[in-house]
């Protein structure tokens, strides 16, 4: 019997052990399965997109839109005409100081054969409008003509960061570019007994002109360029009158005159705003230094900045509402709440 366990024994330990048996995984409890499958949706994905936190991203670029867009509109509407007024520097260039002197001659010609220079001022229309008055023969659209865009002058007027080209007449199309001269009156050249009218739009969402005009003061001054003349005028009277009350726009004997046009109220234009400009003798030096340089404006576009920053912040805000915590919750409107099992 002994010998027998003995011999077992011996048997057994000639032999190799076993490999152990594979055991079956163990099925893991609903509990853990929810939460190892939260825990990989985790690492795979960190930010959803938050769709309250986006509407309402949406809905404040929107109101950041609509207002900064006047001055952004304005910002581009000036760009463009201190462009127009480049272009007619270079024009003035290049036809050389002849022609220049004989433009101002003929311009100085036709103000002399103008038999009335009275200017007729439409009630409820926008803009004033010539009486049709004769000008003796001339072609007023040949007159002091730089380019194929009728550009004859340009005025500067410092209290209000005015800097704008000047065409011939008054059509709404002209008057979107910039200031018109009205055709009946005085040309922009200077003399004396003349009384040159110049007119633009006031409070249009696509640019400034002369919408504030109405700050403009008695002692203020404005600068005419025209064909490398330099003409300096002070306000001597600003005053609103009824459309029908041309009598100041009437030239005066011996005085040399400017008078600035709009109308107001804006949108309503009942009345006009008229702010009348006497020449200054002699042409201040620091004025005529600063003839036929580049526009100053537009200035700095803050709009752009404000559009920035607003973009910026509303991204952040967006990318903070959309991101994943680390325990599969996300931040923001649009998060659920990560229940444990």
């Amino acid at each position: 019997m002994s010998n027998t366990h003995g011999d077992a024994a011996g048997a057994g330990a000639g032999r190799a052990p076993a490999p152990p048996a594979e055991t079956a995984p163990l099925a893991a409890a609903p509990g853990e399965s929810s939460q190892s499958r939260r825990a990989a949706g985790t690492r795979e994905r960190r930010w959803r997109l938050p769709k309250s936190a986006l509407f309402i991203a949406l809905v404040c670029l929107t109101g950041v839109t609509l207002l900064l867009y006047p001055s952004a509109a304005a910002w581009l509407a000036q760009y463009n005409q201190s462009r127009a007024i480049d272009t007619y520097n270079n024009s003035l260039r290049e036809i050389g100081p002849q022609q220049r002197d004989e433009a101002l001659e003929e311009a100085t010609a036709y103000n002399a054969d103008l038999v009335a220079g009275r200017a007729v001022v439409g009630a409820g229309s926008r803009i004033p409008t010539s009486d049709g008055a004769d000008s003796g023969g001339w072609d007023y659209e040949t007159l002091l003509r730089a380019d194929n865009d009728g550009l004859m002058a340009r005025i500067k007027i410092p209290a209000i960061d005015v800097d704008l080209p000047i065409y011939h007449g008054t059509d709404d199309e002209t008057l979107l570019h910039g200031v018109g001269h009205l055709e009946g009156t005085a040309l922009p050249v200077g003399g004396d007994s003349t009384h040159a009218v110049l007119t633009a739009h006031r409070g249009l969402a696509s640019a400034t002109l002369f919408t504030n005009l109405d700050r403009v003061n008695v002692g203020d001054r404005f600068v005419i360029e025209v064909f490398a003349e330099v003409l300096t005028y002070e306000v001597v009277e600003t005053q609103v009158v009824e459309p029908e009350d041309t009598q100041t726009l009437q030239p005066q004997a011996g005085r040399d005159l400017v008078t600035l046009v709009t109308c107001t109220p804006v949108g309503i234009n009942s009345h006009r705003i008229l702010v009348t400009g006497e020449r200054v003798h002699p042409t201040p030096p620091s004025d005529l230094a600063g003839a036929g340089h580049p526009s100053d404006l537009p200035r700095f576009p803050w709009w752009v900045a404000i559009a920035g920053g607003s973009l910026i912040l509303v991204g952040l805000y967006v990318w903070s509402a959309g991101r994943v915590r680390r325990t599969g919750e996300r931040d923001g409107p649009d998060a659920e709440s990560a229940i444990p099992a």
